[in-house]
């Protein structure tokens, strides 16, 4: 892996000043500079506003509105992330749990919990939230260009209890973390190109992973849904926990693949459309079956 010393010396510098300010300063501030980004970003933007309104049959001027708070939002996470080490001794005050109960049963069958998640809200304080509640959380590793970046991202994780797991869907270590009847969480939209299944994400045919539903329907585990959003103030976090989903008739879920995978993206489609303004629109997530909408 190639490393990328401007880059990883901006980050150090920033997180460093992440953790110099109060919480809700150094967010602000994350917000301040996602924004910033948003209005430097060009072409980037401008496709990600265009993919917006497509999609959401929304007005230029208000798909301009959700990409300026994307981006504001992304930048908030990213400081918060910096800061979780710091703020995971109080991390139950932050994210308010809902649906726990959900969790607990699903791991009383035995088989594993997969949770199906997606690059909405905060993701990573949710992880830390789980982690909190004293169960076994595990996480998918994404490969950064700078190997200094994947380290960094694994070491933040492991210090609130969450272990990561290796580049992509690393079948062994995730089989073997389901098998011991621990927690994987998986972050479903992402375009899985040729090996993925096709199904209607915010009702546009989309590359599906299959790696998730191959599992759940090789292990008999447990997909529960999860999603984590920002509240109003900005600071504070809503983390939902679904109970277990089922295939059609009460089937195991993952017995068939297309009802799965179109399954999970009408409910992750749902968080995106009640809050469009924390979900990463700058992703080409149509770019294998439409191209960059």
């Amino acid at each position: 892996m190639r490393e990328q010393p401007v880059i990883w010396a901006a980050l150090c510098a920033y997180r460093r000043l992440c953790l110099s300010l109060p919480h809700s300063a150094a967010v602000s501030l994350g917000r301040a500079l996602g924004r910033t980004v948003c209005r430097l970003s060009g072409a980037r933007a401008g496709r990600a506003r265009s993919r917006c309104a497509k999609v959401l049959g929304v007005s230029g001027l208000e798909a301009a509105k959700i990409v300026s708070d994307a981006y504001g939002h992304f930048g908030m996470a990213l400081t918060e992330f910096f800061r979780l080490p710091k703020e995971y001794r109080r991390i139950d005050e932050i994210v308010t749990v809902t649906g726990e109960e959900n969790i607990v049963s699903a791991l009383d069958r035995g088989r594993g919990v997969i949770l199906l998640s997606a690059h909405i809200g905060c993701w990573e304080y949710g992880a830390a939230a789980v982690a909190n509640l004293g169960f076994p959380m595990n996480a998918i590793g994404a490969e950064q260009r700078d190997w200094r970046m994947t380290d960094a991202i694994a070491k933040i994780r492991i210090s609130c209890g969450v272990k990561t797991l290796g580049k992509g869907l690393d079948l062994r270590a995730a089989v073997g973390c389901l098998r011991k009847n621990e927690i994987l969480a998986i972050l479903l939209d992402q375009d899985a190109r040729e090996s993925g299944i096709v199904s209607p994400f915010l009702g546009f045919p989309a590359s599906t992973p299959a790696g998730p539903i191959k599992l759940a329907k090789k292990l008999g585990c447990a997909v529960v849904p999860v999603c984590v959003t920002r509240n109003a103030d900005g600071v504070g976090m809503s983390m939902r926990i679904y109970p277990a989903l089922a295939g059609p008739d009460g089937s195991p879920f993952g017995d068939d693949p297309q009802y799965a995978a179109d399954r999970c993206n009408d409910i992750i489609s749902g968080w995106i459309r009640e809050t469009p303004g924390q979900w990463m629109w700058m992703y080409p997530r149509w770019a294998t079956t439409v191209g960059d909408l």
